[in-house]
């Protein structure tokens, strides 16, 4: 009974907070959503800012899809399955974030809470990225330093989290679906990382009278 009523508070809570924000999310507003009475909401979380902030953690907790391997060994498709992972996680809570956001200016607490899931997966993409490089996935070195790797980790998940924070209000950002998308996502970062094994262009194989020839000038 104590598990059904602290779940039952947390999801109430997550509700009410995406309606009203943190001001009016009221502690009388949250047990009468859960179907509880106060007091046992004060048992559970002892204080409102307890509760907001443990509804926060649980909502950021990782999901089935949202880690990578340890060791990578087909880094385009298990990147896709993470990146459309997060995206879908994204979108499912994104009106919750967007309060979120609006409400760490006058609630800095808010940021240990808010960023805790982004940067875990953060530190797991810099992890996976590293053993790229250790597995072989990156073959030079010295043509991919440190910080070129920590950019593509930061522009990866930079467009993951924009795509699935604003693909419903700038359309015209997101032109393509978002399953295409996120694949060109992934390629661009492998293939910045020199770590996208494509098959051999044309151009490095054919034989000369199969390329484009010039126009001869007149």
């Amino acid at each position: 009974m104590i598990d059904d009523h602290r779940n039952r508070i947390l999801q109430a809570a997550a509700r009410i907070y995406t309606q009203h924000g943190w001001r009016g999310a009221t502690t009388k507003r949250i047990a009468e959503e859960a179907g509880v009475n106060e007091v046992t909401l004060f048992r559970q979380f002892g204080a409102k800012d307890a509760l907001l902030e443990q509804m926060m953690r649980d909502l950021a907790a990782p999901k089935e899809g949202m880690t990578l391997p340890e060791v990578p060994q087909h880094p385009e498709q298990e990147l896709v399955v993470w990146a459309q992972a997060h995206h879908q996680e994204t979108c499912s809570k994104r009106p919750l974030i967007r309060q979120m956001m609006s409400d760490v200016q006058e609630h800095p607490h808010l940021v240990t809470c808010a960023t805790e899931s982004p940067n875990g997966a953060m530190a797991q993409l810099r992890a996976y990225v590293l053993q790229l490089r250790a597995q072989g996935f990156i073959g030079d070195h010295e043509a991919v330093s440190a910080a070129d790797m920590e950019a593509a980790v930061t522009m990866l998940m930079g467009a993951v989290f924009a795509d699935g924070m604003n693909r419903d209000v700038m359309p015209f950002m997101f032109t393509q679906p978002a399953e295409g998308s996120l694949r060109s996502y992934v390629r661009l970062f492998l293939r910045g990382l020199g770590a996208l094994h494509e098959p051999a262009t044309l151009s490095a194989h054919a034989p000369s009278s199969a390329l484009p020839q010039p126009i001869p000038s007149a």
